[in-house]
């Protein structure tokens, strides 16, 4: 969907639905100041333009036991096609990889994993980080705390106010 199109009424029920999706569209359309059936239509556009791209509920991660976040900075022996795209394979496949994102300066890779503790952690860099033949280092910082965490993407740029 291109940015004209999402106007204020657009914006709020972005905003709206990044805070709760679970908002039936009579709710939603109260809650942004639309009647229902052009409400439920942006919705529907906004899902067919893929601007919203499904819901999902978030867990926490506590609840089961993960109270470990470790962030994990990967740097590979090659930075070629090839090495990444092995080591993209290898990482895909592990559910408590949460996160994982190619990024430029010192290291190539970046992951966010969850674990329930550090003998398991210890067990992911073992046997699966240590043994993907293309990775030259590994670095491991974990978080003390979560001082700030969210899914909601900013929407004020798209306003014509700074973020």
């Amino acid at each position: 969907m291109s940015r004209a199109k999402l106007d204020d009424a657009s914006l709020r029920i972005l905003d709206a639905l990044q805070s709760n999706a679970e908002l039936s569209n009579a709710e939603l359309a109260e809650l942004v100041g639309l009647s229902a059936s052009p409400c439920w239509r942006r919705v529907a556009e906004m899902k067919e333009a893929g601007v919203l791209r499904g819901a999902v509920t978030l867990v926490d991660p506590a609840s089961l036991g993960l109270a470990i976040n470790v962030f994990v900075h990967v740097t590979l022996k090659l930075q070629d096609k090839k090495s990444l795209e092995v080591f993209t394979n290898c990482i895909r496949e592990r559910p408590e990889v949460m996160e994982c994102y190619l990024m430029s300066g010192e290291a190539d890779f970046m992951l966010r994993v969850v674990s329930q503790d550090l003998s398991e952690y210890q067990n992911l860099l073992l046997d699966c980080l240590t043994v993907i033949p293309v990775v030259a280092s590994i670095r491991s910082s974990f978080a003390l705390s979560q001082v700030k965490y969210t899914t909601a993407l900013p929407t004020n740029h798209l306003r014509g106010r700074g973020a």
